[in-house]
């Protein structure tokens, strides 16, 4: 009785959708296809600040208005975009001709489960943004506008017992679920957690021609590299994987595949070039009893490069490891004299040349105490001082970190905005590699030579506990933007022949795609253009992302 007493009060509670799905009994409301005016010029753009083309565009809300515009657009083989808050570095959210479908407002919460080892699962659609996500979990406030009772039940549940979150934090919280998907995004406490590919446990894809796959973890397999699929409508897919190998690194560089491989996994950094993300099961974990941020400060690179090699084996409980070099640190002091939007960063004293954040996590403050006891040893023991760190136990201590370590981006991004008045070609060039553990301090003395070499200004940040970091070149004119591109294919390469990964964490999309030629090679390139023909005969989806639109083409015309 308790429990039917928490359903009810739950359906008191339902808050309305944002847009109804049914607008008359038994009528499905249908997305209009619209002209892309100038009213929707924003949606020729994402974060790369590079702009694209379009003649139409659509907002569908639910799975059955992303098929029915699919059907629509499939006879005509229209190319379409697929998008969400716009938030992606790589230019795969830019669209190529044809059509942009954005489903920022396909957003609703579906349904929650339990499973017998107490693990929550929770059903979104794509348009969810992780933010709100985030402050839902907090707030149990969780919308369950047509939840069935089980899913009411579990969620009776879930408000019962400790905290729960999702772990995957890129930088843009602003991002929808479905593009974390479609590029396997991470973020910092991917140190800890992995990618968002370990925390999705189900997806519904929608293919080109309007039918549907439903994808669980652990229910479908290949077969070495052959993989076969049946769609809903009954539909038989086989297909033939690509036969590269993937690097052992931090890695969102294509398609994933390896032998005898969930067949989910193929779609997640799929790039938007397979399929449409229609549905997300995400796997929810406990949130840690304790969270505290360190920032240590070293005075050479090298001691803040063999801090973090000691580190990793020695720390048991470090969620993230982040990176912050001079450059960057100076970006921060003049930002904060400068402009009062940045007035509240922390005063960086002179000495502090290099910056390690590192996120300890643990059960107890006994635990937490006692890790931090240990991080402090291997401080002093790798040239650094227990004076010269800033320590957050609170949540508004974080809170100043988090600002600490957002405010480089948004200052280098101010940055070139500015430059552009002057020479409006150019953007911010940031880097999105990975190398194997033994091999950062080669990749860091490689970044280092080639851009002094070059003359270039530059900036680094980022997950150095994965070995990777966003060398961010800052063009100050047309020459120092060519040259720029010119060293990033140089360091594809380095980077390739040290085992690492052209794409960590962005995704390849447009931006990055000559990279993938360069860590797979042409052959393996055809390779994945011949996979995406067999899923997407007509080369709809994602036109341009991962590879040349002419690639695709090719790859079409073979199949046929």
């Amino acid at each position: 009785m308790r429990g039917a007493r928490h359903v009810a009060s739950h359906r008191l509670n339902r808050r309305p959708s944002a847009k109804p799905l049914i607008e008359a009994k038994g009528q499905i409301h249908m997305t209009q296809i619209k002209p892309l005016g100038a009213e929707f010029e924003e949606y020729l753009r994402d974060e790369s600040r590079s702009v694209g083309s379009a003649q139409t565009i659509s907002f569908p809300t639910c799975e059955d208005e992303i098929r029915s515009v699919l059907r629509k657009l499939y006879p005509a083989g229209t190319p379409i975009t697929v998008q969400g808050s716009r938030t992606g570095l790589a230019g795969g959210a830019v669209p190529a001709g044809g059509h942009v479908m954005n489903l920022s407002r396909a957003c609703s919460y579906l349904g929650l489960r339990r499973d017998d080892a107490g693990v929550f699962y929770l059903r979104v659609q794509p348009g969810v943004v992780l933010s709100e996500l985030r402050k839902h979990l907090a707030n149990k406030s969780i919308p369950t506008h047509g939840w069935d009772t089980a899913s009411l039940l579990a969620l009776d549940e879930l408000y019962a017992g400790p905290e729960q979150f999702f772990p995957t934090d890129p930088t843009e919280a602003s991002a929808c679920l479905g593009g974390m998907a479609a590029c396997n995004a991470s973020g910092a406490r991917s140190y800890a957690y992995g990618p968002v590919r370990g925390h999705i446990s189900a997806l519904r894809v929608a293919l080109a021609n309007g039918d549907v796959l439903s994808l669980r973890r652990g229910e479908v397999r290949s077969h070495g590299r052959r993989l076969a699929l049946k769609t809903e409508s009954g539909a038989s897919l086989e297909l033939d994987l690509p036969t590269y190998q993937m690097p052992h690194t931090k890695n969102a560089s294509g398609y994933y595949v390896e032998d005898d491989m969930d067949a989910i996994d193929l779609f997640i950094g799929s790039d938007g070039t397979l399929g449409v993300i229609c549905e997300l099961e995400l796997a929810l974990m406990p949130v840690p009893a304790v969270t505290w941020g360190v920032n240590c400060f070293f005075g050479t690179e090298d001691a803040a490069i063999a801090f973090v090699n000691a580190a990793r084996p020695a720390l048991e409980r470090a969620a993230a490891m982040e990176y912050f070099d001079a450059e960057a640190l100076d970006i921060l002091r003049q930002q904060r004299e400068a402009s009062t939007a940045f007035s509240a960063l922390p005063k960086l004293d002179a000495h502090y040349a290099y910056c390690v954040y590192v996120e300890l996590e643990a059960d107890s403050q006994k635990e937490a105490t006692s890790e931090l006891a240990r991080l402090g040893e291997l401080l002093e023991a790798h040239g650094g001082s227990r004076y010269d760190t800033w320590v957050a136990r609170t949540d508004v201590d974080r809170e100043s970190q988090h600002f600490f370590r957002h405010a480089i981006p948004e200052s280098v991004n101010m940055l070139i905005d500015e430059r552009r008045h002057t020479f409006p070609t150019i953007t911010k060039l940031g880097s999105d590699m990975s190398v194997p553990d033994d091999r950062l301090a080669d990749v860091i003395a490689l970044y280092r030579s080639s851009l002094a070499e070059a003359g270039l200004e530059s900036a680094a940040w980022g997950h150095i506990g994965n070995n990777h970091l966003h060398v961010n070149i800052l063009p100050r004119n047309d020459a120092d933007y060519a040259a720029g591109k010119k060293l990033f294919l140089k360091w594809a390469a380095k980077v390739t022949e040290m085992g690492g990964a052209v794409s960590a964490e962005h995704g390849v999309g447009k931006i990055k795609r000559d990279f993938l030629t360069v860590m797979y090679g042409k052959e393996h390139i055809a390779q994945m253009a011949s996979l995406k023909a067999q899923l997407d005969p007509k080369a709809q989806l994602g036109r341009g992302n991962l590879f040349a639109p002419e690639t695709a083409d090719a790859a079409r015309k073979e199949a046929e």
